[in-house]
């Protein structure tokens, strides 16, 4: 007889899935500056470059849900591993604009393989605290992140190139890929025969439309702020790579300190309600950042973007039960279309009209959060009163 799976063993395994994510996914900030100064290229290219990346992601996040709910969790979690070992080991090795694209395209396959795979495993294994532990799970990507501008900055230092960086990171993916590769995983329960056709019927209604744009604007806004601080910092506020690469750091820093703190008060305050106040004071935070002399609010948004995505993920994992796999996938298709949407744009206002404009872009993608918030918390207040 098969041995039972362990929920703290797959909670382990969740948890080092999203550290992971974190360094993999935010070690192209601190690097981009020395990437477009070897390949002499212009901003709108570095934004081509990580356009790849959330394509893959986009695509895998859509992907992976039907690959979950027909042949299980532990088949996407390790290909998500492969993927990324492919994509890091092709960004570190390649010269130009399309290789470098196409290698972060793969990793964007992994990284939305990654997006599904342990939220739906989290949201499977603690159904009544899944809140909880999908931001303490966000932690460990904040962890994650936080470190990874801080690495790139020690290797610097010691003369390593970018390149080196990203390779330092494939021991990590293979460690990663022994762990999830031993462990054991609940069955797939449904092995339904839900296919792209029947999307639509499944998991989209006008509230869940609501969830879709709230979660593709956010991600755009904190992609696209993660993925340019670095280099607007350094051309706009005439910051040394240390001290830009040190914001970069805080902002992921406080990202994670707002998961923990977060995850011991969304539920009492409630999902939507929570979501609200922070993308309100995120919104502040990032129109302070850019347009004022005080440029240290740009890292506190991380403080208040904090639980925007894991509550998001909470509460839409509250709104339906069946084909919770395939919703949560489309949710996070959405997220990768965000992905696609924030640093592409970003890079390609900035190259038009100056990067300090393409940072504004980052402000209306936050002030679209809030906005399909409110709708959605109104929404509900109306619900609960009839």
């Amino acid at each position: 007889m098969q041995p039972r799976y362990s929920p703290f063993v797959l909670t382990v395994v969740c948890f080092f899935a999203f550290f992971l994510f974190g360094i993999t996914d935010n070690l192209k900030g601190p690097t981009l500056p020395s990437v477009i100064k070897e390949l002499d290229i212009q901003y709108r290219e570095g934004g081509n470059i990580l356009f790849g990346e959330y394509v893959g992601f986009l695509i895998a996040t859509l992907i992976t849900g039907i690959l979950a709910d027909k042949y299980g969790l532990k088949l996407v979690i390790v290909l998500a591993g492969i993927l990324l070992a492919i994509g890091v080991g092709g960004y570190s090795s390649l010269g130009t604009v399309f290789g470098l694209s196409a290698s972060l395209f793969i990793v964007g396959l992994g990284l939305g393989a990654f997006e599904l795979g342990p939220n739906a495993v989290i949201v499977n294994l603690y159904h009544e605290q899944k809140g909880l532990y999908l931001n303490l799970m966000a932690v460990m990507h904040g962890l994650g992140s936080m470190l990874a501008p801080l690495f790139a900055s020690f290797l610097f230092s010691l003369g390593s190139d970018w390149r080196e960086v990203f390779r330092w990171d494939l021991l990590l993916i293979v460690l990663f890929l022994l762990f999830s590769i031993s462990s054991r995983f609940p069955r797939a329960v449904e092995r339904s025969s839900l296919d792209f056709r029947s999307i639509p019927r499944v998991a989209f209604d006008r509230r869940m439309s609501f969830f879709y744009a709230a979660m593709m604007f956010y991600v755009a806004s904190e992609i696209g702020l993660a993925s340019w601080m670095v280099v607007y910092l350094q051309d706009v506020r005439a910051m040394n790579g240390n001290a830009s690469n040190s914001y970069l750091a805080l902002f992921f820093g406080l990202l994670m300190l707002g998961r923990f703190l977060g995850s011991l008060v969304v539920k009492k305050l409630g999902y939507l309600r929570s979501i609200m106040i922070s993308s309100m004071l995120a919104v502040l935070c990032t129109l302070f950042g850019i347009y004022s002399p005080y440029v240290f609010f740009l890292p506190l948004t991380g403080f208040f973007f904090s639980i925007i995505f894991p509550t998001i993920t909470a509460a839409v994992s509250d709104e339906r039960t069946e084909n919770i796999n395939t919703i949560l996938g489309v949710l996070f298709t959405f997220s990768g279309l965000g992905g696609v949407i924030g640093p592409w744009l970003t890079g390609w206002v900035g190259d038009f009209y100056g990067l300090q404009a393409g940072m504004g872009v980052i402000l209306i993608l936050s002030a679209l959060t809030l906005i399909f918030i409110v709708i959605l918390n109104k929404r509900n207040r109306n619900e609960q009163r009839y």
